[in-house]
């Protein structure tokens, strides 16, 4: 009940059905459900379990192949911690196991999720309506954990005859505020409702929820299916756990070298560089800096100079005018990018040893940790959907990049990040067997 009187008050009911039989592989749900003379009428909604879905389709395995049958549901590890996967299945559901489930099934076997749980329930209504020539929606229902919520909840995972969502943008609130941002997931509200009558383990598969027929829908368009409710990957900003968005971070940091005009949002390069000086170095000091070119003045006067000293350099080297300009060609990646940043070694906090060998390990130890925090620095900007390229061209001409850049002495600039959202999508990494760069003792 919410506003109003009594009487007027919107409300609803909800209730589980008694007497469905076991079900086996090949019965027809429809029918069994109407031989428990349910007493539906029209606006009606009918919440099914989606393990007699999966009995009545066959959809039973082996327990012995329940690993086996996870991977074959699997489309993508989401996250992995020990033996417990969450995955995306191939219905386009993350959840545990790819909803693979030894519950409510024989010792020995295992179900699978519906084939298809929209179809599953466009047959169960239909087979309702020829059974009982009555209009309701039907909802077939799955049990979900969800991020930052302690505890399972029912969701829906096929419908039919049923608006899933509410859109209520565009409306406002009880206040005359806008709402812009407001979509109700409707079936899902229909199968948590639902199960607090069904239970888990009552034997009440089905429920029945009167007085909502607003949410019934005339046919089963495009908004009918839960298909409609999944999020899809592009609009998902949680869509891997820790070390699953490292390692895809890390595939995705590929050598990016034709962006779009799209400006570059200068908060995510600095939450990048927050992440480059996370990176390990010695004796706790902190060798790296990084010069952002947010200008497109600052950026074409710091590759003028440098095209100018590169020409100069290979021209006394003895090139050719061709080869100098094939070699001068490969600087425009960093000319057509929207955003540069300069990364710099500083080897404040190094030791002194007075020792020739020894001193070249201290600077080969910061190299390392500078390096570190450039990869930190493009893993970074990959899980921010930026696109960069590592062109190791300043450290060729550092005093020129020094002077333009108006950087103190020592600092060492080593190379030039070009940073921007692809053009397109770079191709493959050629795949790398590991193993050839292991050796072990």
């Amino acid at each position: 009940m919410s506003g109003g009187s009594a009487d007027t008050a919107p409300s609803y009911r909800v209730w589980a059905l008694p007497g469905m039989p076991e079900v086996r592989e090949g019965d027809d749900l429809a029918k069994l459900i109407a031989t428990t003379e349910p007493d539906l009428v029209d606006g009606d909604v009918l919440l099914v379990t989606s393990k007699i879905v999966s009995k009545a389709e066959g959809r039973i395995v082996e327990a012995s192949d329940r690993e086996a049958a996870i991977d074959a549901e699997t489309v993508r590890v989401v996250a992995r911690r020990g033996a417990l996967r969450i995955v995306e299945n191939r219905q386009g559901l993350v959840m545990a196991a790819a909803g693979v489930d030894a519950s409510n099934t024989p010792a020995g076997t295992v179900l699978l999720l519906p084939e298809d749980p929209d179809a599953s329930a466009r047959l169960i209504r239909d087979g309702l309506r020829d059974a009982l020539g009555v209009e309701v929606g039907v909802v077939v229902t799955d049990t979900f954990g969800r991020p930052w919520r302690n505890g399972l909840t029912d969701v829906a995972i096929g419908a039919a005859g049923v608006r899933v969502l509410d859109d209520l943008r565009g409306g406002t609130d009880g206040h005359g505020n806008p709402l812009s941002a407001t979509v109700v997931a409707t079936a899902d509200e229909l199968a948590s409702a639902g199960d607090l009558v069904k239970g888990k383990a009552s034997g009440l598969p089905v429920a029945v929820v009167r007085g909502l027929p607003h949410v019934v829908a005339g046919s089963d368009g495009p908004d009918e299916g839960a298909r409609a409710m999944v999020r899809v990957a592009a609009d998902d900003m949680f869509r891997l756990g820790t070390s699953e968005a490292v390692r895809e971070a890390l595939g995705l940091r590929r050598t990016v070298r034709e962006f779009t005009d799209e400006p570059v949002d200068p908060g995510a390069v600095r939450r990048a560089v927050a992440a480059a000086v996370t990176a390990p170095a010695p004796h706790h000091t902190t060798p790296w800096r990084f010069v952002l070119l947010e200008s497109e003045e600052s950026r074409h006067r710091l590759l003028d100079a440098m095209r100018d000293a590169w020409i100069a350099d290979l021209r006394r080297d003895g090139r050719s005018e061709e080869s100098v300009a094939k070699r001068v060609r490969r600087g425009d990646v960093l000319r057509n990018a929207p955003y540069l940043a300069v990364p710099c070694l500083v080897m404040d906090g190094s030791h002194t040893y007075g020792d020739e060998r020894r001193d070249t390990a201290e600077r080969e130890m910061f190299v390392v940790a500078a390096g570190a925090g450039v990869q930190n620095f493009l893993v970074a900007l990959a899980g921010e959907r930026l696109g960069s390229a590592w062109v190791s061209s300043t450290m060729f001409c550092r005093d020129v990049v020094r002077e333009v850049l108006d950087l103190p002495d020592a600092w060492d600039p080593l190379g030039a990040v070009a940073v921007g959202h692809p053009k397109g999508t770079p191709p493959e990494r050629a795949a790398r067997d590991a193993g050839a760069f292991v050796a072990v003792r």
